[in-house]
């Protein structure tokens, strides 16, 4: 038995020919497709998959020993989340359809179309991927946990809505796969971005580039680097900012704007993880994580043919909207009470209290440029204070919010009419049996039916109100 691990997806290939084994090793490692493990005595399977965490199988169904139906159902019963692909001589339609009945993900006839094997060993694992990330997410909203919050630690919140990106994040940690963030100006979409890539745990950096204004030419040369001599000016050989984001994420903020030239070639690079450098002709591979961001409307962009369908598809494979701060307003303390301190701290002077009537006025703003809006609110209010609290006059176009009432004031009501405020039960009461007496011209038996009550109980309310 061969083994190849890998802190990724983990593929096992089970063969009784030694042949086949190298064969298909080869292809799938050829084809991007790490971490194969092989056996080719059929009784080490299942002991094998129990002691080790596999992504998908691939099994020949004739095999001396153990017979790849019986490998089959024993997974299906153990191990359903494992999706299986059989390979056999034996492509008569009653055996494909045994093998799809009993869970078979897919069924291959030998000899194996090579496209045919490795498109399906992908979407195995894609889906294999899929699985385990909704079981991790339906673990981590049960428990509400995090498993990582070191990572987040510099994301000041306190909403759920943010916790639950959170947990999305640490779901979708140990794919490769795109992760398109979306959300408006100034919500913390590149904080976000980073703490995908803290939470991913890859040994490589995390690079940022912002595509909003770049022409063709710019995005490809700073993307994908150069050649010596590619163009006038190019005097030396420049890598890019794919290669130096290698084995780690490459962050794509403001990916709405990007040019229909551009989507092209991020296209190819999403799609088959290979680049040319401008001006050259050697195919270089890329094994970086893409994370792209945009505060534009996708579906809009799209139906106005501004933005590729395909591209779209391939960067959303992982995709969450991060909320503004007006649909998160409990946020605003915290990040008021830590913008003072920071600010107060970088400019050597103590940071000043800040009121509750302050808080309470600031949650009362739209926010149409989010958290670095108040940031730039509190930072003003905080270079320009001189010791004193806070007030809402220290924050420009704020409106203060105005003191509520004692008491709840309603001319309509006509409790207010009678009494001239809102009375207590007891005085209602009194009230009320005083009516019924009029009514009945002083009848307690009366007055005691009007009211629903025994004539004893009316006697003793009586009783009580003149002491």
């Amino acid at each position: 038995m061969t083994v190849k691990t890998t802190t990724q997806q983990h593929t096992l290939l089970v063969d009784d020919e030694p042949g086949i084994l190298t064969e298909v090793s080869l292809l799938l490692a050829s084809s991007d497709i790490p971490g194969v493990a092989t056996i080719s005595d059929s009784r080490k399977v299942i002991p094998y998959i129990r002691e080790h965490r596999v992504n998908a199988v691939i099994l020949d169904w004739v095999m001396p020993n153990v017979t790849g139906a019986e490998i089959l159902q024993s997974l299906t019963v153990e191990h359903p989340e494992v999706p299986v692909i059989v390979m056999t001589a034996m492509g008569d339609v009653e055996t494909a359809v045994t093998c799809m009945r009993q869970g078979a993900f897919d069924f291959l006839t030998k000899p194996v179309d090579p496209n045919r094997l490795v498109a399906s060993v992908k979407k195995a694992l894609q889906v294999s991927e899929l699985g385990q990330q909704n079981r991790m997410l339906k673990d981590y909203l049960l428990a509400d946990t995090l498993g990582n919050p070191d990572a987040f630690a510099g994301i000041i919140t306190t909403s759920k809505k943010m916790r639950g990106i959170f947990q999305y994040i640490e779901a979708i940690a140990g794919s490769r796969l795109p992760v398109l963030i979306t959300g408006e100006t100034g919500v913390g979409k590149e904080l976000l971005a980073r703490a995908v890539h803290d939470v991913s745990g890859v040994p490589g950096p995390f690079i940022s580039l912002n595509a909003a204004g770049l022409d063709d030419f710019m995005f490809s040369d700073t993307l994908f680097g150069h050649k010596k001599g590619a163009f006038t000016g190019a005097d030396s050989k420049r890598d890019g900012l794919i290669s130096a984001a290698a084995g780690g994420t490459l962050f794509l903020d403001e990916i709405g704007d990007l040019n229909l030239a551009s989507q092209i070639k991020l296209l190819r690079l999403l799609q088959e993880r290979e680049y040319y450098r401008l001006g050259s002709d050697l195919l270089l591979k890329s094994d970086a994580r893409i994370v792209a961001a945009s505060n534009m409307d996708f579906a809009a962009l799209r139906g106005a043919g501004t933005f590729r369908n395909d591209l779209y598809y391939r960067l959303c494979a992982h995709e969450f909207r991060v909320p503004p701060l007006r649909e998160r307003l409990e946020d605003v303390e915290a990040l008021v009470d830590y913008f003072v301190h920071q600010i107060a701290a970088q400019q050597g002077k103590q940071a000043p209290k800040v009121p509750h009537n302050v808080i309470a006025a600031l949650q009362q703003c739209r926010f149409p440029g989010n958290v670095r809006e108040l940031y730039n609110m509190v930072h003003h209010a905080v270079t320009c204070n001189e010791g004193a609290p806070l007030s809402v006059a220290d924050f420009p176009g704020v409106a203060a919010v105005p003191a509520r009432a004692p008491h709840p004031v309603d001319c309509g009501n006509p409790l207010f009419a009678l009494f001239g405020k809102f009375p207590t039960v007891l005085q209602v009461e009194e009230y009320l049996i005083a009516e019924a007496m009029k009514l009945t011209n002083g009848n307690q038996t009366q007055a005691a039916d009007l009211l629903g009550l025994t004539r004893p109980t009316l006697n003793k309310r009586l009783k009580q109100e003149r002491q």
